[in-house]
């Protein structure tokens, strides 16, 4: 048994009940050199006297030894963040040990399990050598797998099935993503038009704010994923740039339109980049240097913000309170200064060699690290 911080609570439940060592120990049965040294830390009561002790202070057990199995979204939101800011600034290895070190004493809280497994899937890149990022990836899925096993929550579960295909995806087993979500997200599935049907239902039940905010969050979240897609087409389509083309000129009316390169500005920038690659892929240098300008935007967005990934507008009034209640309370999956180290490599990507020694391209390259300074 550990210790916890059970010498802290007898001491405080003892006084919370007026009662002196001897008195404690007269019900306990022990001497009142044995209370004394539970409370100094010196030793711990046998594990029989757990549920006395227990029933004589009117708490659990779990209490008695200040063992939290579950954590709130504040306490999860901080750990994740303290853990986020520690692998800017220590050995990945050293976070993975103290990582591990919380899984194991809150092995049956599943939303603390699933953002660790958020975590460790952010910045498994950061380990080194490719079986070390192999090894924290399949321990990424491991948790996943207990999660879904053991978690009653069922939406919970289905984004923890999400995160480990993403996980799955990264560890290059392509056929078992397929296996699992081919059917999951079938677009001929009724599941498609739950949004709409929601929305519906409020109006029906005179719920109007409820169906604004449903409303918002709907079409926010619906543009992101066109953005996702588009830069997934981009790089299906690299060979064919008319495609591409169409693709980049389409997708940049809508950035344009909700202004999304400011309101979510983190998967903006990762379109922009794959626009950038595949325009230099076909040697159209000006529109590739032009890009790579509106993603250093996107990136000086990134670390010009409260550390929270989206804003409200005018518009959108209604999505900043969406993303607070989520785990991270709404802020950035990753450090500010990985975001920036990862951001700077973008410019070493082996498509951009030819851009090397291009003044416009070093220009850009050099603003980028000057946005970083501060960090």
């Amino acid at each position: 048994m550990e210790l916890v911080n059970f010498s802290d609570n007898i001491i405080r439940l003892r006084h919370e009940k007026k009662i002196t060592q001897e008195q404690l120990a007269a019900f306990m049965g022990v001497t009142k050199a044995s209370v004394s040294k539970w409370e100094t830390k010196q030793n711990l009561p046998d594990i029989l006297l757990l549920p006395k002790l227990a029933s004589f202070f009117d708490v659990t057990i779990d209490s008695l030894l200040g063992y939290e199995p579950q954590l709130s979204k504040e306490q999860i939101q901080k750990i994740y963040q303290d853990l986020s800011a520690s692998i800017a600034e220590k050995s990945f290895d050293e976070v993975m040990k103290q990582s591990n070190l919380l899984v194991k004493k809150y092995y049956s809280c599943y939303p603390f399990l699933f953002q660790i497994s958020v975590l460790w899937l952010n910045h498994f890149m950061l380990a080194g050598t490719q079986t070390r990022q192999q090894e924290v990836l399949n321990s990424a899925s491991d948790l996943c797998r207990h999660i879904i096993s053991n978690c009653r929550d069922i939406g919970l579960c289905s984004d923890t099935i999400l995160l480990n295909a993403t996980i799955h995806l990264q560890l290059g087993n392509a056929a078992e993503v397929i296996d699992t979500l081919e059917e999951i997200l079938n677009p001929y599935r009724l599941s498609g038009q739950s949004d709409t049907l929601l929305i519906q239902a409020y109006q029906m039940t005179g719920q109007t704010e409820q169906a604004d905010s449903f409303t918002q969050i709907s079409m926010f979240s619906h543009l992101l994923s066109l953005i996702s897609a588009a830069t997934q087409h981009l790089a299906i389509h690299r060979d064919n740039f008319s495609v591409c083309r169409e693709t980049i000129m389409r997708v940049e009316s809508i950035i344009s339109a909700y202004h999304l390169e400011s309101l979510h500005p983190n998967s903006v920038s990762i379109f922009y980049v794959q626009a950038a690659v595949t325009c230099c892929f076909h040697d159209k240098l000006p529109e590739t240097l032009e890009l790579l300008e509106k993603y250093n935007l996107c990136i000086g967005h990134i670390l010009e913000s409260e550390n929270l990934l989206f804003r409200n507008d005018g518009y959108f009034n209604r999505v900043e309170s969406w993303y607070q209640q989520s785990d991270l309370g709404g802020n950035f999956p990753r450090n500010k200064k990985i975001i920036f180290d990862s951001a700077m490599q973008a410019f070493e990507f082996p498509a951009f060699a030819v851009l090397h020694e291009n003044p416009e391209f070093i220009k850009l390259q050099k603003s980028l690290a000057l946005k970083g300074e501060h960090l």
